[in-house]
């Protein structure tokens, strides 16, 4: 008797905690069956644990699998599905074309905001976003930046072709490294009035370093916020991960005094940013000069060296096109302009068919649907509701680009044969009012860098390191080769 007695105290003792749990646990199921049976979202298809837990999505995230993923459902389920409780993913063109049209009421979702500070790429107002947009537009036109920084990227596109060049007579260049050091240098100078001088060093600098780890950061937080804790711990290289921006802040400052240091003169591209904008009140403070030139350097680097590298791989695995491009360059005056390249059918064309498949950010572009909600493709979207549209797919529809996965340029010498929905579709550098600032300055680069390479590597053959399986996407916001490299060789060419 005694016994139990002491059982049943022990039972009362408990029983608090145990409510509690008892609470979280009913709290937890009645929130996931509400958002998997008891809201439009219900009639949308998808796998059925994507009603209950995003965890499963966040996995893939964190392999490096989101695009292949969310490509993977569409071909199972169709256009619209559904990929966490709260999260559909799109893919028919009028849907896309609803949610990115000019003031359609979509809203950047609070995904975004886990990148820091609201610079222009991640600020969700958009009345902020078009105010700030329009201010630091003015440094990145395509005549603006034909005037004052054509004969920069020329000048470090030569030298990463000569140091391409160099390497794959002596074996193998990896091109993904030089032209890494290309556009970083490039988008460096532009930015902060000075070169990292990757190139010169042929290594990565500190910047770069520091900066890298800040977006690998970056992207797991998104994904696991409670890791941002781990901060605080007292291990030295831990919480050197976590104070990366810190450092990025204090090498920011150097644009800053770049820009007002010059007198007149162009230093880096916020020189006239911020003399147009002081003449009209619209001066951009430290902090935004700060802030703005490092989300610069993060959009303009690894992207364009990233297309580049596809660029170079498809090109080579064909044989004829790659003869076919090369004469066709070699057919310009040696002091040819961007102007020059532009008019090139062949050139362009091979640069819209690499944006088509190999745009190096072609995952996810998240949306929140307006006030009221929305109907996709059939389907009753309720309002907060994250949707998201990704490149990889809508680039792949066969109804829009027949023969989709195959690498055809020739679809972009006969345009007239593009459907104009075809045409709308096309995205790799995002849509609608928030299609990257530095667009000019990237196919810039592009133009200018394949232009050189065909140039002056002649022949050149993907080494044998370069395979199929080695230039597999993975996908960590941006793509990249799943080898991280794409060796080319000259070796043993015949001249």
């Amino acid at each position: 008797m005694a016994l139990l007695f002491h059982q049943n105290r022990t039972f009362l003792h408990l029983t608090p905690i145990s409510a509690g749990i008892l609470l979280v646990v009913v709290c937890w199921v009645l929130y996931s069956f509400y958002h998997a049976y008891a809201t439009p979202l219900r009639n949308v298809p998808g796998p059925w644990y994507a009603k209950f837990t995003h965890l499963w999505l966040k996995v893939q995230v964190l392999g490096g699998r989101r695009v292949h993923y969310i490509h993977t459902l569409h071909q199972r389920y169709g256009s619209v599905v559904r990929i966490s409780p709260t999260e559909i993913a799109v893919a028919d063109f009028d849907s896309f074309r609803e949610i990115h049209k000019i003031k359609s009421g979509y809203l950047k979702s609070p995904w975004y905001q886990e990148f820091g500070p609201p610079g222009v790429f991640s600020m969700v107002d958009p009345h902020q976003h078009a105010k700030r947009r329009q201010l630091l537009a003015r440094g990145f036109s395509k005549s603006y930046l034909r005037q004052n920084w054509e004969h920069v990227v020329k000048e470090k596109a030569a030298m990463a072709v000569g140091k391409i060049r160099r390497d794959a007579e002596r074996g193998s260049a990896d091109v993904l490294k030089w032209w890494t050091f290309y556009t970083t240098d490039t988008v460096g100078h532009l930015s902060f009035g000075e070169s990292f001088r990757m190139l010169e060093q042929e290594e990565k600098n500190t910047y770069i370093h520091v900066l890298e780890s800040a977006l690998m950061m970056s992207g797991i937080q998104t994904e696991l916020p409670l890791l941002r804790f781990c901060k605080y711990l007292p291990i030295p290289s831990i919480q050197r991960l976590f104070t990366a921006d810190d450092y990025l802040l204090d090498y920011g400052t150097r644009a800053i005094s770049n820009a007002k240091g010059q007198e007149g003169h162009t230093s880096n591209v916020f020189s006239t940013i911020l003399a147009e904008s002081e003449k009209d009140g619209s001066a951009l403070s430290s902090m935004d000069v700060n802030l703005e030139a490092g989300n610069f350097i993060v959009a303009g680097s690894d992207t364009t060296a990233i297309t580049l590298t596809y660029l170079i791989w498809a090109v080579l695995k064909q044989p004829t096109l790659q003869r076919a491009l090369e004469s066709e360059v070699h057919g310009l005056a040696p002091g040819f302009t961007d102007a020059d390249l532009e008019a090139l059918p062949l050139l362009n064309a091979v640069i819209e068919e690499t944006l088509r498949l190999y745009g190096a950010a072609p995952a996810s572009l998240p949306r929140t649907t307006p006030a009221g909600g929305a109907t996709l493709n059939g389907y009753l979207i309720p309002s907060g509701t994250t949707v998201s549209t990704q490149a990889y797919t809508i680039h792949r529809d066969s109804t829009l680009f027949p023969n989709p996965d195959v690498f055809d340029p020739s679809r972009f010498l006969q345009r007239e044969k593009l459907s104009a929905n075809a045409v709308a579709a096309l995205h790799a550098f995002g849509a609608g009012s928030r299609v990257c600032l530095g667009v000019h300055l990237a196919r810039m680069e592009l133009r200018i860098a394949a232009c050189l390479f065909f140039r002056e590597c002649v022949g050149a053959r993907l080494a044998g390191s370069c395979t199929d399986e080695s230039m597999e996407m993975e996908n960590y916001f941006l793509i990249a080769p799943k080898s991280h490299r794409c060796e080319i060789t000259l070796a043993g060419r015949v001249s």
